[in-house]
């Protein structure tokens, strides 16, 4: 058993582009999305695929248990999905001792910037760059699995 211990925030700007590297193209749906867990498939860059299980509380701490999986079974569990398929170029941006992911999402989500950063601990302190916006840890609208269901629109 794993846990995920992560926040997210919104991105504010392109400053953060100069530092990214290391770009995925990432495409995923949802077999399960109701109860007390989601069911991911994620295909990165066309070449290998994951089945995650993620405990469904958007929290700082949630439950996470990740498989490789062939790539046709991915193919073929996407196709049974729910909801839209998530589209989006994750960048990694090296920032202190810690790396920020950065997701630019495609398709349905067209506009949305999110950063992500995983910690060892609920407290653990880490730097904070100028681009970093409003942190949405909290808030489900922002988790893939609700953008599956309801994609993202600017207000």
């Amino acid at each position: 058993m794993a846990d995920e211990i992560e926040r997210k925030f919104l991105v504010a700007g392109n400053a953060w582009q100069a530092g990214a590297r290391r770009a995925r193209e990432i495409v995923q749906g949802y077999v399960a999305l109701d109860g007390l867990a989601s069911v991911r498939v994620r295909i990165v860059d066309g070449a290998h695929a994951t089945l995650t299980i993620k405990s469904r509380a958007a929290e700082i701490r949630r439950r996470e248990f990740e498989y490789q999986i062939p790539l046709a079974d991915a193919g073929v569990l996407l196709e049974l999905r729910t909801g839209a398929i998530i589209e989006k170029v994750r960048y990694e941006l090296a920032c202190g001792a810690l790396t920020w992911e950065i997701d630019v999402f495609s398709g349905e989500n067209e506009g949305l910037v999110i950063a992500e950063i995983e910690l060892d601990h609920e407290d653990q302190a880490f730097e904070r760059p100028a681009w970093l916006g409003e942190e949405i840890t909290s808030n489900d609208r922002y988790y893939n699995a609700s953008l599956a269901k309801h994609a993202f629109r600017r207000d």
